[in-house]
């Protein structure tokens, strides 16, 4: 994992006001996210089994996540590697992943060695800061 110096850290708005310009830059909101804090996750690249996500997490202050007046507050930033196989998975659950049934494959290593750290740092402060730069109508200090 890489943390990312950005802005946004700190920043406050609403969750339905943010969670429009995140979706509009190539967000989505993290599957695993709880009524008092939630995740925006980003794919920077992928190669073969390799993802490399920037994740942008995020505290509710006032409310409940699904709801778009719920008040947020974001974290710090950071740049995150998973790896998953690639090709057919024989254990018990092969039959379901291969008639789709389930979807996503859990990762062999959630938090990958991420190679060239000075790269993955820059992409992901950048792509942070293009955020903020849509959102600054949204965001409070």
């Amino acid at each position: 994992m890489l943390k990312l110096n950005t802005e946004i850290e700190g920043k406050r708005a609403y969750f339905g006001n943010v969670y429009k310009m995140f979706k509009a830059n190539g967000y989505a909101l993290c599957g695993n996210w709880e009524y008092d804090k939630g995740k925006f996750d980003m794919v920077l690249c992928r190669e073969g089994g390799e993802t490399i996500y920037i994740r942008v997490p995020f505290d509710v202050l006032e409310g409940q996540l699904d709801h778009p007046r719920t008040y947020i507050q974001f974290r710090q930033p950071y740049v995150i590697k998973h790896v998953v196989h690639t090709g057919l998975d024989w254990d018990g659950n092969s039959l379901l992943t291969t008639t789709g049934f389930s979807q996503f494959q859990e990762p062999v290593d959630r938090d990958g060695n991420i190679l060239d750290k000075s790269r993955w740092e820059d992409a992901g402060e950048r792509a942070v800061q293009d955020l903020v730069s849509s959102m600054d109508e949204c965001l409070e200090a």
